[in-house]
């Protein structure tokens, strides 16, 4: 069976919005799954709907919704209406996976909660995302949770102010932690043949994605610090350079022996001898006078002469694109999901050795198929 059917016959509602839940039912519908997305009619359905970006058309589907909804079926129902949840009850009974992502106490308030929800099926896993854990009552958005985790005081230049992540990195991680634990949870239940709840917040899966940050901290007793760019451990490691033809490259030197190479194919042979960069250990203290070097090597090639010499002696290189350029890529050609005019990028990214390529329909428009999935409630 190919990665593409894995899913088949598995059936999930969605009663997510915004990005890490929705991208969770769409990993589903990429593998074959029935994602039927539940929104709530009185509020205008999934809050990225409304998020236009300054240069879009606002009579078409928002770009934002768009990046997460692929494969899905859309049903907008009034929430307030005990009819209508009957019929999202109805839907729970056929369903195997709910995906949800209230904000603290509307489940409860709208009936859509666990308890609730497997009163009507024992057998659903569902999947809950958080802002800070089911016992808290802060609303938990991504640009916070980012703040109070660490990661803006980490991202941004020395001399400058912290910064968010140009992407709600936190969000789309929580969307992978879920994935894991929905997965960890269907696993067990071929051996129980019971479901379970199954939560993850966005601030513990921001905590545990600093990875060697916290260790830095937890075990080393560093705190780090904004530094651009700069891997904190490695020199130089994510420094990018200016070159002659006005564009930058960024190296990720990982060794000593691609350090010695490196210096070789830019004429500084001398510089990888020198007793001050002859480590790691020594490069990343002595930071700042290699940089001050290699600035000005750099500076007398053109990007593209010097890429092609990098990577055909495997040093870790490559030119700083923007996404326009990043797309032409072969690698972003190989994930582009494209339907009725609308373009958008696979979440499940996995190759194996038969075509894994699925045919999605375009993300939905609000309760494009209502009409048809109470029909397939009355069988």
């Amino acid at each position: 069976m190919q990665n593409k059917e894995m899913f088949s016959g598995l059936k999930v509602v969605e009663l997510a919005s915004v990005l890490a839940g929705p991208s969770v039912g769409q990993f589903f519908a990429e593998l074959g799954a029935e994602v039927i997305k539940v929104e709530n009619e009185l509020t205008g359905g999934d809050v990225t709907r409304s998020w236009f970006g300054a240069q879009e058309k606002g009579d078409q589907l928002s770009a934002y919704f768009c990046s997460v909804n692929w494969g899905k079926k859309s049903i907008a129902l009034d929430f307030n209406s005990q009819d209508d949840r009957d019929l999202v009850y109805q839907l729970v009974r056929q369903c195997d996976i709910v995906i949800a992502s209230y904000k603290p106490g509307d489940a409860e308030k709208l009936g859509m909660d666990y308890d609730t929800l497997c009163s009507h099926n024992p057998k659903i896993i569902y999947g809950q995302i958080s802002g800070y854990g089911s016992h808290s009552k802060r609303v938990g958005y991504d640009a916070v949770i980012q703040a109070e985790s660490g990661f803006m005081h980490l991202n941004g230049e020395k001399s400058g102010p912290p910064l968010k992540m140009p992407v709600a990195l936190i969000d789309v991680l929580a969307g992978h932690q879920l994935k894991e634990g929905i997965l960890v949870a269907m696993l067990e239940k071929t051996k129980t043949g019971k479901g379970k709840l199954v939560e993850v917040s966005l601030i513990q899966t921001a905590f545990a994605s600093l990875a060697n940050q916290a260790s830095n901290w937890l075990h080393a007793g560093i705190l780090p610090s904004r530094q651009g760019s700069a891997h904190p451990n490695i020199a130089p490691y994510g420094e990018n350079y200016p070159t002659k033809d006005a564009k930058q490259i960024l190296v990720a030197i990982g060794n000593d022996k691609q350090f010695v190479r490196m210096c070789q194919l830019l004429g500084i042979n001398e510089v990888a001898s020198r007793e001050e960069y002859a480590s790691n250990k020594l490069r990343v203290k002595n930071r700042r006078e290699l940089n001050a070097i290699l600035e000005k090597q750099f500076a007398l090639y053109n990007a593209q002469f010097l890429t092609e010499k990098f990577n055909a002696e495997n040093i870790p290189a490559g030119i700083i694109q923007n996404l326009e350029e990043a797309f032409v890529m072969e690698e972003a050609k190989d994930i582009m999901l494209e339907a009725s005019g609308f373009k958008g990028v696979q979440t499940y990214i996995v190759k194996e050795r038969e075509n894994t390529s699925k045919k999605l329909s375009p993300p939905p428009k609000l309760g494009e198929h209502k009409k048809a999935i109470l029909e397939n409630l009355k069988v």
